[in-house]
């Protein structure tokens, strides 16, 4: 009943010559979030809870973005995320597995129209972590999101990173209020349980 969502770790995203590699790779480096994410996945997979991957991805030419922030302009500015590309892609490190789930979308919130609650709740999902980039963009956007549809919610706090550590920061303090804060080692700790106790 539980899925560990790995939020847009996307070489255009997480890695330094990406095209949001200059506001997010070097924090992402610093806090490990492609090792602490690859290990919640591994956790989750041996539990039996769904490891989910949500990638922003628009079409060449971008007749399917809304470029309605300034975060979404700079998609269209810098020509990146286009779908089939390799900087469009799960890092190497992340490769999805047989059974994971990947789930394209084109909005900052991973449940924005899309497929994201039908696919949770057709394998019985209640319980959602979040990992990724970036703390104060897609992740708090999403989770805001899973909140709001009643999902328990939890935040694995140093599987996550911003483009500096005051906004991740704030952003975990504000979703302090909807969701809960946990750690790398404290969530493997409980999926292995539910795994022995399964």
């Amino acid at each position: 009943r539980t899925a560990v969502i790995a939020v847009h770790m996307q070489h255009d995203i997480v890695t330094a010559d990406g095209a949001f590699g200059g506001f997010f790779a070097a924090q992402a480096v610093e806090r490990d979030v492609i090792g602490q994410a690859g290990k919640l996945l591994d956790a989750a997979r041996r539990s039996g809870a769904a490891a989910v991957y949500t990638r922003v991805a628009w079409q060449p030419g971008y007749p399917d973005l809304v470029a309605n922030s300034p975060l979404l302009a700079m998609v269209a500015q810098s020509q990146c995320l286009v779908e089939g590309s390799a900087k469009a892609e799960i890092v190497p490190q992340l490769t999805p597995q047989d059974g994971d789930v990947v789930l394209t979308h084109q909005r900052v919130g991973g449940f924005s129209a899309s497929q994201l609650d039908v696919i949770l709740r057709a394998r019985g999902v209640d319980t959602v972590l979040f990992a990724g980039v970036a703390t104060n963009a897609s992740v708090e956007s999403t989770a805001r999101q899973a909140s709001d549809l009643g999902y328990r919610t939890i935040i694995v706090a140093d599987a996550c990173s911003a483009a500096d550590p005051a906004a991740h920061d704030a952003s975990i303090a504000s979703l302090g209020l909807l969701a809960e804060i946990t750690t790398t080692a404290e969530a493997i700790g409980a999926l292995s349980g539910a795994a022995v106790r399964a």
